[in-house]
């Protein structure tokens, strides 16, 4: 339940989008949302139609380590390691508010990450992959579907293909995502294009919003890394995903180990304004 009248307060936020991941942010430095059930709140504010919307709630919190400090949750109201794009607006704000210099650093759960913003392209730095495994091939009502796993900061399963606009990204993708093979986790799932050596295409289902989204930044990086092993793609990248806002990804590469990997990309402000109470009800 969400509390009661005399709890609620003016609540300021902004709704920024990054490369079409659209996002609401709050400053929580001064603990606006005290006594107020953030999982909950996060739900309520992120659905579509009936509240703000948008693919995740960030909150930009005091830190002792940086700049400052993040919380991302997704729609769900679970709290995600790390968000690409969500990073990517979360520093273009820190700008914008005067929070942090265009060269700057962040508290995530995955550690410190650092920034630059030049106008509205931001560049952020993104950790090393994790558990990668080729070949990672699952059946999908009796057909089998290459693919490709690796955690850039969150899971991710890459499959490519020619021909991922005839992919029914809505109906397969939820069934990727809590594929056997992946629990208890569950999964991202992304369908790549391989256009050019610097070039790919990439549909999302994002684990945690429960649907396709506009953009991914994990994804595009985790494709990116998984194309490099496979098929010698050469940095930087640029991705087209579902918006057709373009992403960047920048890496090195040396024996099959990664460093030096970045996304930049689009980051701006869509509106603000000041959560109603009925952004939270029914």
């Amino acid at each position: 339940m969400m509390p009661d009248k005399s709890m609620r307060k003016s609540i300021h936020f902004y709704k920024m989008s990054g490369s079409g991941n659209d996002f609401i942010m709050i400053d929580n430095r001064s603990n606006v949302l005290k006594g107020l059930p953030v999982k909950r709140l996060t739900q309520k504010l992120c659905r579509r139609g009936l509240s703000v919307g948008a693919d995740g709630l960030i909150l930009i919190e005091k830190s002792t380590k940086a700049d400052f400090k993040w919380r991302y949750l997704n729609a769900d109201g679970e709290e995600a390691s790390f968000c690409g794009n969500g990073a990517r607006c979360a520093a273009y704000f820190a700008v914008l508010q005067k929070i942090a210099k265009p060269a700057l650093t962040f508290e995530t759960l995955r550690g410190i990450i650092s920034a630059r913003v030049k106008k509205n392209s931001v560049r952020v730095s993104m950790m090393s992959p994790e558990r990668l495994e080729l070949g990672t091939n699952i059946f999908l009502n009796s057909r089998k579907w290459e693919g490709n796993f690796m955690v850039m900061g969150v899971p991710h399963w890459v499959h490519f293909s020619r021909d991922i606009d005839e992919i029914n990204v809505p109906e397969t993708g939820p069934k990727v995502r809590y594929h056997p093979r992946f629990l208890p986790e569950g999964t991202n799932a992304n369908f790549v294009d391989i256009l050019t050596e610097r070039e790919l295409r990439i549909r999302t289902y994002e684990r945690g919003v429960e649907a396709e989204t506009l953009a991914c930044g994990t994804g595009a990086v985790a494709s990116v890394l998984v194309g490099r092993l496979l098929y010698k793609m050469t940095s930087p990248v640029t991705v087209y995903p579902k918006g057709d806002i373009p992403l960047k990804v920048h890496f090195k590469e040396t024996g099959g180990e990664f460093s030096d990997i970045y996304l930049e990309g689009d980051a701006r402000v869509i509106f603000e304004g000041v959560l109603a109470e009925n952004a939270w009800e029914y």
